[in-house]
């Protein structure tokens, strides 16, 4: 999502060379292309505008600071404007001062509500907020059986009921929340393939009798500006708080992320990034637009780290390093957790310069990783212990074993004990030259 638009603004920013100061002309011409830029991501028309604006008013004429590049220059300034045209910072949800605390999502059918409805009430469960899900889509079909079943997956209760009138269920889904002591009401509503009248007033409706702290709008990133346009009319007639942004995790050019809150006003709380409950994530302006510039996103990059690694674990690793006591083992149970961050791919773009420093179509494929995982599954306990026993018979028996040549093998041997140099020498003081990965083609 956005890679495009990103390696277009990087070969725009290179153009401008090392100009002492920027002139209009300058500015001019690259305020021309990024608005084509932006056009072809498929923002909105007259955010693209107001945005280059905004961009050329603060470029022409600025003086290049003594540690900067007139292109770093240009840079800073387009992520600054990038990151108040996406609302400027975090927004988070509020809470009611009187629970429960009602949260209403809606969107059209197809968005994502009902998975996202579950997605929030599991962020909200990890930190210690216990909802209700209610189910008030009585339309479409299998939608309360879904909803039941998210609800199982996280272990919290779900309202429902055999009555056809959806605002009567989420009346008595707030009633309930109230009787049973749950803080929080999440309800999820019925969609449309585009919006009509029926629906609204429903809405409406709703938004009368349970009186939501929050009604979040969900939007299919992949529909680009048309979720812009559908979030305009559901604001005009319902005004939302916020948004949750799904799909980010997609191929679609993205324009929506960079217009739906300068035209609605409404800020994107969160983003959907994958079809696990676990793969939904705040939103946060500024680390996006550092994404889209090649900046990399080094916050992001921690937290996620921080949700598979213990303190303890960090420093048990760190010892293992400094006394150069690291195993093929403890290899592979890095690789595994690792792997529970995401894709390997996307996890290196969220090192600073490496989007930029990586080929442009660069991807770990995950059957590489596969590999490395099966050879190491074939060794004996000794062998992963001690490498330096596997002699070419047990090579060809691990080769066997783990359906790989022995090639493969001898490989992710090489680079295995590369970097259990580089950790030697790095626990030693000294700057070491980076290996390959271990085991993966892209690394002979």
């Amino acid at each position: 999502m956005l890679e495009a638009l990103g390696e277009r603004l990087g070969a725009i920013f290179q153009r401008l060379g090392s100009r002492g100061r920027l002139t209009e002309a300058d500015v001019n011409d690259v305020a021309r292309e990024v608005r084509v830029a932006l056009l072809e991501a498929d923002v909105n028309l007259s955010v693209a505008k107001e945005f280059v604006n905004a961009v050329k008013e603060k470029a022409v004429g600025a003086d290049v600071l003594a540690s900067l590049t007139p292109a770093q220059s240009v840079i800073k300034i387009v992520h600054d404007e990038l990151v108040a045209l996406m609302g400027g910072a975090q927004a988070r949800l509020l809470f009611s001062d009187a629970p429960p605390t009602v949260i209403v999502l809606v969107g059209l059918q197809g968005s994502g509500k009902t998975t996202h409805a579950g997605k929030l009430a599991l962020r909200l469960k990890e930190q210690g907020r216990r909802s209700l899900l209610v189910a008030a889509d009585v339309y479409r079909p299998a939608a309360i059986a879904q909803l039941q079943t998210l609800g199982k997956q996280i272990d919290l209760p779900v309202y429902s009921e055999t009555s056809n009138d959806p605002v009567a269920i989420a009346k008595h889904g707030v009633d309930e929340a109230k009787r049973l002591g749950i803080p929080t009401v999440i309800i999820d509503t019925a969609g449309r393939l585009q919006i009509d009248e029926a629906l609204m007033t429903e809405l409406e409706r709703i938004k009368a009798e349970t009186r939501p702290r929050e009604i979040l709008f969900v939007a299919d990133a992949m529909t680009g500006q048309e979720a812009t346009t559908v979030a305009k009319g559901f604001n005009d007639r319902l005004g939302i708080t916020g948004i949750i942004l799904t799909k980010m995790d997609g191929d679609a050019r993205g324009g929506a992320a960079l217009s739906i809150y300068r035209i609605t006003g409404a800020p994107i709380k969160f983003v959907g990034v994958g079809e696990k409950l676990s793969t939904m994530e705040p939103f946060y302006p500024d680390r996006l637009a550092s994404r889209i510039l090649g900046m990399g996103d080094v916050l992001t990059l921690i937290e996620k780290t921080q949700s598979i690694y213990s303190v303890e674990q960090a420093k048990e690793l760190e010892q293992k390093f400094r006394k150069n006591e690291f195993t093929l083992d403890d290899f592979l149970a890095q690789l595994r957790q690792v792997r529970k961050m995401g894709s390997m791919t996307d996890i290196l773009k969220m090192i600073p310069g490496m989007s930029k420093a990586l080929p442009k179509e660069f991807e770990i494929p995950e059957k590489d990783i596969n590999r490395v995982e099966a050879i190491i599954c074939s060794m004996t306990f000794q062998e992963r212990r001690r490498p330096e026993v596997l002699n070419a018979s047990r090579r060809r028996r691990i080769a066997l074993g783990s359906g790989t040549q022995v090639a493969d093998v001898n490989r992710l041997v090489k680079q295995f004990e590369q970097s259990r140099q580089m950790m030697k020498q790095m626990g030693g003081g000294k700057r070491p030259k980076l290996p390959s990965l271990p085991g993966l083609r892209g690394g002979r």
